[in-house]
């Protein structure tokens, strides 16, 4: 026994903690958890987002802050403290913004942090329960620290997003809402990703943590770019430049009658145009995704023989998502199809990680 315990804590990949009492589907499991409550909290990001609600709380209060206001009084501060901002000044407060309508705006942000609270402390509690009673696998401790801290920097990133949006614009940076997308799409990633090598220890002892293979590092850079690209147009307010209207086709595929929009403007150079211009990145983000589609189909065809679950999961996140995408655009930005185009991509991000994952197992048996 005394030697089984030792191969454990020399060799990472098996499943042994110390005593050999580790618990990798029980860990996996909380993980997953986890990940959905991510997702969730994407979809609230986009209502968020979409209602302009991002800035209604204008101050960073990490523990008293998941406490709402609860007198008249209280409403009436956060009210003033909102009115100083540039959104309210320049587009809500001309607008007749009144205190029923602030508190709208208010609870879909107070919910978006509530949930980014929610998601921290219950990644927090797992992880430290399962610590203590020394159910880690070995080699895992330093992932789940990892994660821990970058669900962190996600709420600080958070507060810089919004910040810009306080000091600075009526809407917040549309560089920061990318940065603030992409961390927490990451982070969803990484939890899947760790669950599933849990996965593959609790049913194979011994078992090694799978690598990223080449094709699978070229899914997921392309992916990342693509979703790069929609966090820019969401910032900009991009997705009304093709037109809209059901069914109306000068919208899409054309933009605005044509297959290449005018209004793109160009004085600021090309790389300006890339990531500022609305209509370019509008242009950029419906087209580059046919690239990733192309993609996605082919490591679907590579792992349908691994795990046809996967390649199902696969091929229906990111159709379900492109009808998602032109119905959002048709509609001239529904809320709800624009809410329902960002969830799916955060479910697509869950899917591509499960079928890389796949990949890179079946090429470590190899």
């Amino acid at each position: 026994m005394c030697a089984m315990v030792t191969a454990a804590d020399m060799n990472p990949g098996m499943s042994h903690a110390i005593g050999g009492r580790a618990r990798p589907g029980v860990l996996a499991a909380w993980l997953m958890v986890v990940a959905a409550l991510v997702v969730m909290i994407v979809a609230v990001g986009g209502i968020t987002r979409l209602t302009e609600s991002g800035v209604s709380i204008t101050e960073w209060k990490p523990v008293t802050g998941a406490i709402p206001p609860l007198t008249q009084a209280q409403w009436q501060a956060e009210f003033d403290a909102y009115r100083q901002t540039p959104q309210f000044l320049e587009v809500n407060g001309p607008a007749g913004m009144t205190l029923a309508t602030y508190k709208f705006i208010y609870f879909w942000e107070w919910v978006h942090r509530l949930l980014a609270r929610g998601i921290g402390l219950v990644l927090i509690a797992a992880t430290a329960w399962m610590w203590a009673k020394r159910q880690i696998p070995a080699g895992y401790k330093p992932r789940l620290l990892a994660l821990i801290a970058l669900i962190g920097l996600q709420g600080a990133i958070g507060w810089w997003m919004v910040e810009s949006g306080i000091v600075n614009d009526v809407r917040v940076s549309h560089f920061r809402l990318a940065v603030h997308l992409l961390t927490a799409l990451f982070f969803l990633g990484g939890l899947v990703w760790t669950a599933l090598d849990l996965l593959v220890l609790a049913r194979e002892p011994g078992a090694r943590p799978v690598r990223l293979t080449g094709f699978g590092t070229m899914v997921l850079g392309a992916l990342a770019i693509q979703l790069l690209f929609g966090a820019w147009l969401a910032g900009l307010r991009a997705g009304v430049v093709a037109g809209g209207g059901w069914f109306n086709w000068e919208a899409w595929p054309l933009m605005q009658g044509a297959f290449f929009p005018d209004g793109v403007d160009w004085s600021g150079g090309l790389l300006h145009a890339i990531a500022n211009d609305p209509f370019l990145v509008h242009f950029d983000h419906r087209w580059w995704a046919w690239v990733v589609v192309a993609l996605l189909v082919v490591l679907a065809r590579r792992i349908r023989g691994v795990s046809r679950k996967a390649s199902i999961a696969l091929h229906s996140a990111f159709g379900t998502q492109i009808l998602l995408g032109i119905a959002t655009v048709w509609s001239g930005v529904a809320l709800w199809l624009a809410v329902a185009h960002q969830l799916v991509g955060a479910l697509l991000v869950a899917a591509t990680v499960w079928a890389t994952h796949l990949l890179g197992r079946v090429q470590w048996r190899r």
